[in-house]
């Protein structure tokens, strides 16, 4: 509140001296004047009754000739008084419509009114660090199970999507970058009914240097991070982060677990599944010779689950040299003739895993036509693309997105559930 008061002030400096300046000059000058009284004495105006004539002739309120009868220098002064009070007045209203539209200003007032809702919390909430694909779903999920949540995200198209959508409880948001320790105070890190903040976004940095100032802040307050490189993992786990969530790992670990144990991963999907979706019928991927396409983080998480469990790999890498694959075929995938290389032809399936939606979908088909038994694994990185994705119907769908929601959902709502399907992953049926 201090900070829109100085804001206020520093913008109407310039007119609030104008008026004042010009209101004094006015009303000095009309208690100067010389007038005569009822009686015919004498008479001047008081400093107060002078500001009282000035305020309602300034203001263009209305002008009445009080408690006598003006004289003609009287009169005089009012003429040049009006001119002179009335054109800073409606200088400063006109300065007052333009700073009612100033971006800081309005600005700092929803700051101010979203600190003001959070404090106001009277029962448990998350902060979320960001509005992506995958807070966004789990936001959602939240609500649906009645818990309150707190928006932290620096893009604004984002967060009109938020108002967009219906929910149950209102969800308080902030235009501003979680990184900064102001912010997530105004968010309720500090506040005593604040359950755990989680952050979520695809920068790793941005994740890391938001779990680290939460920690700092509040060091026993839960926080769940994304992180997909092993050094900033690393460096979260350091300082306390109690949840750190791989996508590319975990998807891993669920192929190998479907491999292995089917009813293991129906059991997993069922406790973790975000209220409202449907879980599709699951297909027991078939053991024998894959061939991957992709081989980044998500390629090689898949590589060595598939690998883990005794099925072996051919992998096609467009850029071999910067992904360290050593045993690979050069190439895309998307051209017929780089999957014949890889002999697609006698495999059992293929995996998708680029980071580009219209590679997956264009290697899956070329790789269908030439082989339409293959059980086909596709990696989806827009959910706004689910409508083409759905439409080629692959038996496994990946997408980071949900399988981050999932499992944040595991260790947000119970502890002890995350824990059980940690060791469960590693069992039989």
């Amino acid at each position: 509140m201090d900070s829109i008061l100085f804001l206020i002030l520093r913008r109407l400096r310039r007119p609030l001296i104008l008026i004042i300046v010009s209101f004094a000059i006015a009303i000095i000058g009309l208690t100067l004047m010389p007038g005569v009284d009822d009686k015919g004495q004498p008479w001047k105006m008081s400093i107060f009754d002078a500001l009282y004539v000035i305020s309602y002739t300034a203001t263009t309120i209305g002008f009445g000739e009080i408690p006598y009868a003006y004289s003609k220098a009287q009169r005089l002064w009012l003429t040049f008084s009006i001119y002179f009070t009335v054109i800073p007045w409606f200088y400063a209203i006109g300065k007052i419509i333009t700073l009612l539209q100033d971006t800081g200003l309005r600005q700092a007032i929803t700051t101010e009114r979203f600190a003001n809702k959070v404090r106001q919390f009277q029962e448990p909430f998350y902060i979320l660090c960001s509005y992506g694909q995958s807070s966004s779903l789990l936001a959602k999920a939240l609500d649906e199970k009645g818990m309150r949540v707190v928006v932290i995200e620096p893009q604004q198209d984002r967060l009109n999507e938020l108002e967009l959508i219906d929910t149950r409880n209102i969800i308080p948001y902030l235009c501003a970058d979680a990184i900064l320790p102001e912010n997530l105070e105004r968010a309720g890190v500090l506040h005593p009914l604040c359950s755990g903040v989680i952050t979520l976004t695809d920068d790793d940095n941005v994740n890391l240097a938001v779990a680290v100032a939460v920690k700092l802040m509040n060091p026993d307050l839960l926080v769940i991070a994304r992180a997909e490189r092993d050094d900033i993992a690393a460096n979260m786990a350091s300082f306390g982060t109690d949840h750190i969530i791989n996508p590319y790992t975990l998807f891993g670990d669920q192929l190998a677990m479907r491999v292995h144990a089917l009813g293991t991963y129906l059991l997993h999907e069922w406790l973790t599944g975000v209220p409202g979706d449907t879980l599709p019928p699951p297909e027991n991927p078939p053991k024998g010779r894959w061939v991957v396409c992709g081989y980044g983080r998500f390629g090689k998480s898949v590589v060595q689950n598939l690998e883990r469990e005794h099925i072996t790999t051919t992998i096609i890498e467009a850029m071999p040299e910067m992904t360290g694959c050593d045993h690979c075929i050069v190439g895309s995938g998307t051209e017929a003739k780089t999957l014949l290389e890889a002999d697609i032809t006698n495999a059992v399936g293929i995996v998708a895993g680029t980071d580009n939606d219209t590679n997956n979908l264009s290697i899956v088909m070329t790789a269908f036509e030439l082989n339409p038994k293959l059980f086909v694994v596709i990696r989806k990185n827009r959910r706004h693309n689910g409508r083409l994705f759905k439409q080629f119907n692959a038996d496994i769908t990946m997408q980071p997105t949900e399988i981050i929601a999932h499992e944040c959902l595991a260790h947000m709502i119970s502890p002890l559930l995350a824990q059980f399907l940690s060791l469960a992953r590693s069992q039989t049926n």
